[in-house]
């Protein structure tokens, strides 16, 4: 520790002591959060927001701290999260807020970081999340019918409601508490379906609204995509773009409360995304245009983990093309570039926040909106809205918009940020395999690592009952498990007519989905999949029956509940029918539908009864032959971590369709097997122009998911449990580790672009410059693999000549940059001489960090 002299000692300790005060008036008397037609008003301040969607059950309690700091260095200073009933409350009136769960210790670390929080309780949450976040008892209980003017719903509702906010208070976590949260949120998109719910509807959204103003959270609240919001909540916009929305209200302040920043992801389709260069334009006009505050959705997406996903048909992965990827480890160039944009918006804040825009057109497709306030700031938004370039003429000034994009001037003259023009650095990631570390291998093959226990088909446990007809699944499993066994005994004489050959007919199967696997007398007849656009399932299965008795199971299943839409909660699953014998003839039918028909039914696996995925169970098998690509079968592995601290995903190469354990610990459902169309894919989506889910997608003709997420905090360095339930067939000797790391490191920078958005208020102005940076502080530049400047094209990875080139580039960049851990190199002629007179020349390079 340094030592000081007495005044600077004296000095020290008086800040100290502010800084102490200040914390303990905060935590004391709290913050008077209100808001006027501007925006929100923290302390009689209004307040120009940036905020991020983190939904804490999507990752461990040990990513959390370091989630929330890159939130912050990106520029945000608001964390969003919805609250997930079905988490809390799994059994009716029993709560749990443990591990993942733990809501207050999450808000807590947002206010130690300095951040503010929204806090969307919903409780309907959609979300991409199993029953839209609903506990499934709330199906069950007597007369109730789901988010209409219905007794025993509002009843549920508010207890729940009630018991987060008492919650909240409880730790105080509202900001008028001196906690973080300044926002709230009841109901969610309910505008968007209203009209199917007739009379009731008004009437709910108002109860919904009184039921939350009397929590007296001291706090404003919000109700996103409602029209009719009541006041005084603030209705608020949802969508890829919010810039031409307007509250309900000149009162109240304009709101974004989900920016898309991707698209989800669903088994059997390509990977959506979205250029930054897209989100930004989305971001910017949206300020540009009176907005205070914007929420990306999401800003971290992590993980479906267990059996949380909605859909049906959600991916595990959830990582929503997001800033912080599914690991946690930034995005590049999208987190860097939104970083950027926050900085040029906040260059903006004092004019924002003291008035009104004015708006005007500079052209077609061209408009420029002015804040300028009596003392003298001013701040100017020009927005290209075409989809061609075009050089615009404002305040005496000349200058170049690209097409979709907004440039914003801090000054009402120079430029600090164009959306389209890209200073952070790009990064493409990596996978690098790695075996699994078996620990247990006494015979030397890796097959006799594995231990395993093979699924009985059909009736298993004593779990079980029998009733006449068809039973739909939902209403019969509770969402207890995936799997519901339909069994069902028939005789056959031979003479049939539903037979030929004596033996031979055709077994129709009707069933609301998700899936199906049907066994005849114990060997497989046929498996079917509905997909995320139609989850039924129709299917003819040609079938031999022998004479006397002969079984048939039917293992029905779902993969996550619908989570979106009016009445989503009545949507079904499971074989309701018909299920019938067909010959050659209309006339040639049986049915197994009717009433007169006895099926016994089985909720659940065995292995599931047995408890297999905690791995202790002392039913695994070891000695007989070692099942391969056998349906319905559970293995076990042991195995040691694997090395470096690199975040890990399990590469599931070899198996087909199941689910997955590591010490007890549900990583969630897998299915390499289900491969997207082969078309419709780009490598470089064109960003100008609106912009929808499925306008820019990738690995067209591969898995959709193929890597599955495991938390380094799930590990132990030895003796971790892997189990896993394969339904379809699979090997898992191929089971294998991938290790998420840096690839290429990039940068692409004209001589048109604006300098560094950081050196903007420099009295001295700086050019543009290609900015490199390892994205660990313990990595240098170890190489150069490609460096242009000139007409370089193509993408990072794939960067390529163009005919005007410097030779002095390579040299030049390779001095800068080999052996530092970043580099800095201006995009100028000065630097690199001139190839190509009068011609606009760029800088590309590719770089390796070791």
């Amino acid at each position: 520790m340094a030592t000081m002299r007495g005044g600077e000692t004296a000095s020290a300790m008086l800040a100290a002591v502010i800084i102490v005060l200040s914390v303990l008036t905060m935590t004391s008397f709290g913050a008077n959060v209100t808001y006027d037609h501007r925006a929100l008003v923290i302390d009689a301040n209004r307040r120009l927001l940036i905020s991020g969607s983190i939904h804490y059950p999507r990752s461990t309690p040990e990513m959390w701290p370091d989630l929330i700091q890159k939130s912050k260095d990106g520029g945000l200073n608001v964390i969003e999260t919805y609250v997930f009933w079905d988490l809390h409350e799994p059994v009716q009136g029993q709560y749990d807020f443990s591990g993942r769960k733990d809501l207050v210790k999450f808000f807590k670390l947002v206010g130690d970081a300095g951040l503010y929080a929204h806090l969307r309780i919903g409780p309907y949450v959609c979300a991409e999340w199993n029953y839209g976040g609903f506990p499934l008892w709330l199906h069950f209980v007597p007369g109730i019918v789901l988010r209409t003017d219905n007794q025993p719903f509002k009843d549920a509702m508010q207890k729940f409601t009630g018991a987060i906010v008492d919650l909240m208070k409880k730790n105080n976590l509202y900001a008028s508490q001196g906690g973080p949260i300044i926002l709230s949120q009841i109901e969610n998109e309910y505008g968007n379906i209203e009209s199917h719910y007739g009379s009731g509807a008004k009437p709910y959204i108002n109860w919904a609204a009184n039921m939350a103003l009397s929590l007296d959270t001291g706090v404003p609240w919000v109700m996103c995509q409602q029209a009719d919001a009541p006041d005084p909540i603030i209705n608020t916009c949802n969508g890829f773009y919010c810039d031409q929305f307007t509250p309900n209200s000149n009162q109240k302040p304009k709101l974004w409360t989900e920016n898309w920043s991707g698209w989800f992801s669903t088994f059997g389709n390509p990977i959506p995304y979205r250029p930054v260069e897209d989100l930004a334009f989305a971001v910017v006009r949206f300020f540009q245009r009176g907005g205070t505050l914007q929420n990306y959705y999401m800003y971290h997406g992590g993980t479906n983990f267990g059996r949380t996903t909605g859909g049906p048909f959600i991916s595990t992965s959830y990582d929503y093309d997001a800033p912080i990827d599914e690991y946690g480890i930034i995005h590049q160039p999208k987190w860097g570039h939104l970083k950027d944009v926050h900085a040029a918006i906040m260059l903006c804040e004092e004019a924002l926040l003291a008035t009104d825009p004015t708006y005007s057109s500079l052209g077609a497709n061209i408009e420029a909106a002015v804040y300028k306030t009596g003392s003298g700031s001013c701040a100017a938004f020009l927005a290209n809205v075409g989809t061609s370039d075009a050089n615009v003429n404002f305040n005496g000034n000349s200058y170049l918009l690209s097409a979709w994009s907004v440039s914003i001037l801090p000054d009402c003259k120079s430029v600090a940020l164009n959306t389209a023009k890209i200073n952070s650095v790009s990064i493409l990631p990596k996978f690098t395999p790695q075996a699994l570390n078996h620990e247990i291998n006494s015979l030397g093959g890796s097959e006799s690592s594995w231990a395993w226990f093979n699924e009985p088909i059909g009736i298993s446990t004593n779990d079980v009952f029998t009733k006449s007809g068809l039973l739909e699944q939902i209403n019969t499993t509770a969402d207890q498990s995936d799997y519901l066994w339909y069994s069902a005994s028939i005789g056959i004489k031979g003479d049939e007519p539903f037979l030929q050959n004596g033996s031979a007919t055709v077994l129709h199967i009707d069933s609301l989905g998700h899936g199906l696997h049907a066994f005849i007398n114990g060997k497989s007849a046929g498996t079917q999949f509905g997909n995320s656009g139609n989850a039924k399932i129709s299917i003819d299965l040609p079938i031999t029956l022998g004479q006397g008795t002969n079984k048939i199971d039917l293992l029905s299943l779902t993969i996550g509940l619908q989570n979106y839409g009016a009445f989503f909660d009545e949507q079904g699953a499971g074989i309701t029918g018909p299920v019938l014998l067909k010959g050659s003839t209309e006339d040639s039918v049986l049915s197994l539908s009717t009433q007169t028909q006895q099926w016994t039914y089985q909720v659940g696996l065995k292995g599931e009864a047995l408890n297999l995925p905690d791995g202790s169970s002392s039913e695994w098998q070891s000695t007989s032959a070692f099942p391969l690509n056998q349906p319905l079968t559970w293995y076990k592995a042991t195995f040691s971590a694997p090395g470096s601290n690199d975040p890990v995903a399990l590469d599931f190469t070899g198996m087909g369709k199941g689910e997955a354990w590591v010490n007890g610990e549900s990583i969630g459902r897998y299915w390499p097997t289900f491969s997207s169309g082969s078309t419709g894919c780009t490598n470089s989506c064109n960003y100008r122009g609106a912009y929808f889910s499925s306008k820019c997608l990738r690995n067209c003709g591969q898995p959709t998911q193929q890597l599955y997420h495991v938390p380094r905090s799930w590990l132990k360095l030895t003796g971790n449990i892997l189990v896993v339930f394969e339904e379809i067939g699979g090997d898992p000797t191929k089971i294998s580790w991938a290790m998420r790391q840096t690839g290429s490191i990039c940068s692409h920078v004209s001589e048109s672009h604006p300098p560094p958005v950081d050196t903007w208020s420099q009295e001295k102005k700086s050019g543009p410059v290609v900015a490199l940076e390892c994205p660990s502080s313990s990595q240098v530049i170890s190489s150069i693999k490609f460096a242009s400047f000139g007409t370089p094209g193509g993408t990072c990875g794939s960067f390529e000549h163009g005919k005007c080139k410097s030779t002095r580039a390579l040299s030049i960049v390779q001095k800068a940059c080999v052996g530092s851990q970043g580099c800095s190199i201006p995009v100028s002629i000065h630097t690199f001489g001139d190839p190509c007179i009068g011609v606009k020349k760029s800088l590309a390079v590719e770089a390796i960090c070791t």
